[in-house]
């Protein structure tokens, strides 16, 4: 799922959505002939959707997805995720987090089963742009913490099958693949640790590479990384990092790691998500404090996003954050991203909301916003042709290549 700053994610209600959303897009939406074809590379899924009511797609819902809100910004590709919170690395442990993945593996395929008129799975680039051509949204998937492979490298194999076609190796917390960027305090895991991929995260790697999965780097540790890229014989990805240059975040990635994945012919995919976009303590502690109090007024142990961010209290208490401590806005966003592309080239360089797992600010706060960072790349000075490249072409690029690479 998605990024979760010590493990929580920090959805925002509707209420807050209300507050923030600047009335769609900004200017007037360009002609399908001039729009380009926009790609987000990281969308994530509750463990109920589809299921509820609430998380049916299909309608308006409270997600920051739909795909009436895709439909009206302009959104027409999205890698939706298979995420499990890291959990302990035995048998137990692995079984749950399998377990865990397969709701979700078929709760996308319920959204298509339902939806085959909207919205097709794409499991290559050409399909990517086939349904584009019909008028047709694109489902692709990704895997966020190779936890949930349950430590067997056969169900890989079973994720290509059904459709993933990028392997992020680990979230928060180390797992038997490799180190994380953020450690699990809890456990006493080291801040910074020179160990990088295990033989087991090893295998993965060569597998992905074999079966034509992008490998993604996000998440990991720095030693992770470096690992991933001396050993992939294929261009690599970080599916959501921002620049660690202008917000010194462990999950941002370094200018020095952002060359080499240029280097190797990789992709960034700069991520929307508030702590990794604008540094704001203030509000970070804000938010804990809230989360603690909500789940305690509604007599649980832990708090649990899905469950108590739309609650009254959980929103009304946003909006008093929203107030002292301004989410960060679009403009803070394309920051990163011109960043990266002076790091690391045009050509390697794309987006990432993580809307629904945390991600989104203000101008880009959800799908149906999608046309604001089009419409601010061409006020940044980007030509048509770089923003094609920045919103889907570099990643199509890359996934081409590591399929070529997988069949060579």
């Amino acid at each position: 799922m998605a990024d979760r700053v010590n493990t929580t994610r920090n959805l925002v209600g509707t209420a807050i959505l209300a507050l923030l959303a600047v009335g769609g897009a900004c200017g007037a939406e360009p002609s399908d002939m001039t729009r380009p074809l926009t790609l987000d590379t990281h969308v994530d899924i509750p463990p109920d959707y589809m299921r509820q009511p609430r998380f049916d797609v299909g309608h308006d819902t409270v997600l920051k997805v739909d795909l009436d809100k895709m439909r009206r910004g302009g959104l027409d590709a999205a890698f939706f995720i298979i995420f499990v919170e890291q959990g302990p690395l035995t048998s137990s442990g692995y079984a749950k987090a399998v377990a865990q993945s397969e709701r979700k593996y078929s709760a996308i395929e319920l959204m298509l089963q339902k939806y085959p008129e909207r919205i097709r799975l794409a499991k290559t680039p050409d399909e990517v742009q086939a349904n584009h051509a019909k008028g047709l949204l694109s489902a692709m998937i990704g895997i966020e913490n190779a936890y949930s492979l349950g430590h067997d490298l056969k169900r890989l194999d079973a994720a290509y099958a059904r459709g993933a076609r990028y392997l992020g190796l680990v979230h928060v917390g180390n797992n038997d693949l490799c180190t994380s960027s953020l450690p699990n305090k809890d456990l006493n895991e080291p801040a910074v640790s020179d160990v990088g991929l295990s033989e087991f995260g090893r295998a993965a790697v060569k597998r992905a590479n074999e079966l034509g999965i992008m490998v993604d780097v996000s998440h990991a540790s720095d030693a992770c990384v470096r690992d991933v890229l001396q050993l992939s014989s294929a261009p690599i990805i970080a599916s959501h990092s921002s620049a660690r240059a202008l917000v010194d975040h462990p999950r941002n990635l370094s200018d020095d790691l952002a060359r080499a994945i240029a280097a190797k012919g990789g992709v960034i995919q700069v991520v929307a998500y508030k702590e990794f976009v604008k540094h704001d303590p203030g509000r970070e502690a804000a938010e804990k404090a809230l989360q603690k109090a909500v789940a305690r007024q509604a007599g649980d142990k832990e708090y649990d996003d899905w469950k108590h961010d739309y609650l009254p209290s959980y929103q009304e208490g946003m909006r008093r954050i929203q107030q002292q401590f301004p989410l960060a806005t679009l403009e803070d966003y394309l920051d990163h991203v011109r960043h990266m592309v002076d790091v690391a080239g045009i050509d390697h360089v794309g987006l990432a909301s993580d809307f629904d797992g945390g991600g989104g600010v203000t101008g880009w706060f959800n799908a149906a916003e999608t046309n604001n960072v089009t419409q601010g790349l061409r006020k940044r000075g980007f030509s048509a042709e770089q923003i094609e490249k920045i919103w889907s072409g570099n990643l199509l690029r890359v996934w081409r290549d590591v399929e070529k690479s997988a069949k060579h």
